[in-house]
């Protein structure tokens, strides 16, 4: 369901092209590409992963990227990290995408003393300390680079979620479900509808903190029969999005779902921190969604805190 565009062999030089600009070993990186869907893979320094990553996905044509990659913290005896050029991130800790511990609790501690230092503060003074004081505050405790706490330029990149659950069904029935969204208020709980609009678009409404809604497009990249589905968010959308789910088979009859999917929010890992303190944890509720889900198929019983049983409750009263 990729819409047409560059052939695979197209896709992979294109994306050999950006390695020198953001790895400093780009040969140790393996690129394939299969419909669409970007495959990286050898070993590379941690910090280097993310943009990596953001860059690979930006290429116009690629429906989706899969982390094969090694990462490590130091080249050390790795054969494929060594003489590679020295880059800005090796001579200042603080450009790392990874802090160390102690450069988190450094920067954590002063940007909690700026947070304070500005509340107390009155004017211009506190108006502008107090900000860089949560910022700082914020790049310590999540260990997230800047442009994506503010989610300004990060792209759907800002909050990373990975998930495995199996479920005791034929692959077949779990694909198919999944395969149609319009079903998620199901078994979600804050999803309040999911409208299709197109071949492969959707409309979301999902309730957001404070019981606010929150509404964006969404597309199908991509999806395999009983193997995967990839979507992401149409550009423009209040949430920027990219996911994958891989549907495996087990020798039992049941079937493994893998789900990997990256979220932009409002004002990017800050506004998830927000969102965490008014009751809204994505990492949470997806696993809770996901337990709701596996309930679901497995019984064919709506779970009872699931958006549309509420909905159906308050419609009878």
């Amino acid at each position: 369901m990729r819409r047409p565009g560059a052939s695979d062999e197209v896709l992979a030089a294109r994306v050999r092209s950006k390695l020198g600009r953001v790895v400093s070993h780009p040969s140790s990186i393996e690129v394939k590409v299969t419909d669409g869907q970007v495959i990286l893979s050898g070993p590379i320094l941690a910090r280097e992963v993310d943009e990596l990553l953001e860059s690979a996905s930006a290429i116009k044509g690629v429906a989706g990227v899969e982390n094969r990659l090694k990462a490590h913290e130091q080249p050390g005896s790795v054969s494929g990290l060594q003489d590679g050029r020295m880059n800005l991130g090796e001579q200042c800790a603080l450009m790392h995408t990874n802090w160390s511990p102690t450069t988190r609790l450094l920067v954590g501690a002063a940007g909690g003393a700026l947070v304070v230092y500005g509340a107390k503060r009155r004017g211009l003074v506190g108006a502008a300390i107090g900000p860089v004081g949560l910022a700082m505050l914020s790049r310590a405790l999540t260990n997230l680079e800047i442009k994506r706490i503010v989610g300004m330029g990060a792209g759907p990149r800002t909050i990373d979620i990975e998930k495995t659950i199996n479920i005791a069904a034929p692959v077949e029935q779990v694909f198919d479900f999944w395969s149609h969204h319009e079903r998620f208020p199901q078994f979600m709980s804050n999803v309040r509808e999911v409208r299709k609009t197109g071949e492969a678009t959707y409309h979301w409404v999902v309730a957001g903190p404070a019981g606010v809604s929150v509404e964006w497009d969404a597309e199908i990249t991509k999806l395999v029969p009983n193997q995967s589905i990839a979507f992401r968010s149409l550009p423009g959308a209040a949430i920027e999005q990219t996911g994958l789910v891989h549907f495996t088979p087990t020798s039992d009859g049941d079937t493994c779902v893998d789900i990997k999917m990256s979220y932009n929010p409002p004002a990017g890992a800050i506004g998830h921190l927000v969102a965490m303190l008014f009751g809204a944890d994505p990492k949470r509720e997806m696993d809770e969604d996901l337990m709701r889900m596996k309930s679901f198929i497995e019984t064919g019983q709506i779970p009872h805190d699931a958006a549309q049983k509420r909905s159906l409750a308050r419609a009878a009263k």
